[in-house]
């Protein structure tokens, strides 16, 4: 059996930062030029087919973009 690409916590912080997404109306595109990083990248991101995830860096310059806690994109409790 194959392992997951992605781990429950990341898929929960994946699922987050699409809710701000939406919210604030971006496209993938949008939110890719915003964060700096390639125009693939968010769609990789948020793809179960593919290993790209956010990192530490990118959760603090997504918290400067939607104004918010990095806090806001982590589960309460462990995972």
């Amino acid at each position: 059996m194959n392992k997951p690409l992605k781990s429950d916590i990341e898929l929960f912080v994946i699922e987050k930062v699409k809710e701000k997404r939406e919210q604030f109306n971006l496209s993938q595109s949008e939110l890719a030029v915003k964060l700096d990083v390639s125009n693939g990248f968010i769609g990789q991101v948020e793809s179960t087919k593919y290993p790209a995830k956010y990192n530490l860096n990118h959760l603090n310059k997504l918290s400067k973009i939607f104004d918010c806690s990095p806090k806001e994109f982590l589960p309460e409790k462990y995972y």
